[in-house]
């Protein structure tokens, strides 16, 4: 069923909010595993080439992390900017932001395009490739990047559709495109023996049917936000409020990379002799981590305009209501998670490449990272809260925190100090530091932000 804009308001600020989250979150959640199955696909089919291909995923992966960090920071400074002016029934300024969003995806999509394929060797060198990765990764890369503008914009249109409070519509498109993924993944490797370049190609048809479902969804009305060129802004302050609010995903996805990079390096420097599978072990570690990371992320982003449409009308009491059931439902799932995966890490990588270095090496990393799991829930919930009420600056210290002011120094100097064993325990150490400066964050920001009295007569609950 469609509903109208005065509809999706009263659902958003009346509806109780267990059933609320749920509704949102649970859609949300499917679109985020899917989007991190079929990278994990890519994964499993590629390790079965060999182990440097195995690798060179993971070398890729810091690259698709920066054009995440773009698409990503536009279409999380759009969500937020759509959800509090629809929450404030001021559907014109939404539909102007959502528009221009659209518009600076595609720009900046072509230049990561010409920018990425103009230096691309040197740039798998820098984000960790060796000699043997090398003609992998630029082989997959290489296509990945022609596709770039394909990718942002998707990112756009999905977070404007849950910004409106439409997570399932988001979800058909990129179910659709998983799906279709994880089918052509060995077709295009193995039958039409294409290699890692079918995997990327794989990937690149994927999201051009994703992002033709997407575009079908907007253009049959069963959208608030309409896309048009007249709603394209011309005002640089548009562009501005954009980019500034969605600068933490800029930086939680850009310090992805770094970290990513770092780790790749890393595992490459001290895995001596067995470099390529010590870069392969922690590249498939980092999927499974991956995995959970993503059902967070899509618990939050349930959240997030839920959030957005009650602080927008001045129901704080139904913002914290949120919050905080999106923290017990996550991190429930996160201890189970961490308690499975803690039980079966060895399995778990052989699964993928059953290479006797490549399992010894995973399981480790794997074992940390499951040991801190049931952390990860409350500390991207905080961060998120700060970034889709509009809180940008603290936002994005947070985001820097787990791949960057905590990781960067950590997988610099615990390596030096333990050997491998810091690169397998570095972002796991991060994450545990991200968790401990989130408690005051939350805390202060209860205190300072939402404890107020909510507008108007109580809802109905």
């Amino acid at each position: 069923m469609i509903l109208s804009s005065a509809e999706q308001h009263k659902r958003m600020t009346e509806k109780a909010i267990p059933g609320l989250v749920t509704s949102l979150a649970v859609p949300t959640t499917l679109s985020q595993l899917i989007t991190i199955i079929y990278n994990t696909a890519d994964t499993y089919f590629v390790s079965h080439i060999g182990t440097s291909a195995s690798g060179a995923v993971g070398v890729s992966f810091a690259l698709q992390s920066i054009i995440q960090a773009v698409g990503f920071g536009v279409s999380m400074g759009c969500a937020s900017l759509v959800s509090r002016r629809l929450g404030e029934k001021k559907d014109r300024e939404a539909e102007t932001y959502a528009n221009s969003a659209v518009f600076a995806a595609i720009v900046l999509g072509l230049l990561l395009t010409v920018s990425g394929l103009s230096c691309l060797s040197p740039l798998m060198r820098l984000l960790g490739a060796t000699d043997t990765i090398l003609p992998f990764s630029c082989a997959y890369s290489r296509i990945i990047l022609m596709n770039a503008p394909v990718m942002c914009t998707s990112f756009v249109l999905n977070n404007i559709l849950k910004s409106e409070g439409e997570a399932r519509l988001s979800m058909i498109g990129l179910c659709a495109g998983g799906l279709i993924n994880i089918g052509l993944d060995p077709l295009f490797i193995f039958t039409f023996k294409m290699g890692i370049s079918g995997a990327a190609l794989a990937t690149v048809v994927s999201q051009i049917v994703s992002l033709t479902i997407l575009v079908f969804m907007f253009r049959s009305g069963r959208s608030i936000i309409k896309l048009r060129v007249s709603a394209v802004s011309k005002e640089f302050s548009t562009y501005w409020q954009l980019v500034k609010i969605g600068f933490p995903t800029i930086c939680r996805q850009g310090m992805g990379s770094v970290a990513s990079a770092l780790l790749n390096r890393g595992a490459a420097l001290y895995g001596g002799e067995f470099a390529d599978a010590s870069v392969a072990a922690v590249t498939i570690s980092n999927k499974i981590y991956m995995l959970v990371r993503s059902m967070m992320i899509g618990i939050g982003q349930g959240f997030q305009p839920i959030a957005g449409y009650n602080y927008g009308a001045k129901l704080y009491s139904r913002v914290k209501k949120a919050f905080w059931f999106s923290v017990l439902a996550g991190t429930c799932i996160c201890t189970a998670a961490s308690v499975a995966i803690g039980l079966n890490t060895g399995a778990i990588i052989r699964w993928f490449r059953d290479d006797p270095k490549v399992v010894e090496i995973g399981a480790l990393a794997l074992t940390f990272a499951a040991a801190v799991m049931p952390l990860m829930a409350y500390s991207t919930f905080v961060n998120q809260l700060y970034q889709c009420l509009g809180f940008s600056l603290w936002a994005s210290v947070l985001a820097s925190c787990r791949q960057g002011i905590f990781f960067i120094p950590i997988i610099l100097l615990l390596p030096r100090a333990i050997g491998l064993m810091g690169v397998q325990m570095a972002q796991p150490a991060a994450d545990l530091m991200t968790f401990l400066v989130s408690v005051p964050f939350q805390i202060v920001f209860f205190k300072t932000v939402l404890n107020k009295q909510d507008a108007g007569l109580p809802r109905p609950e």
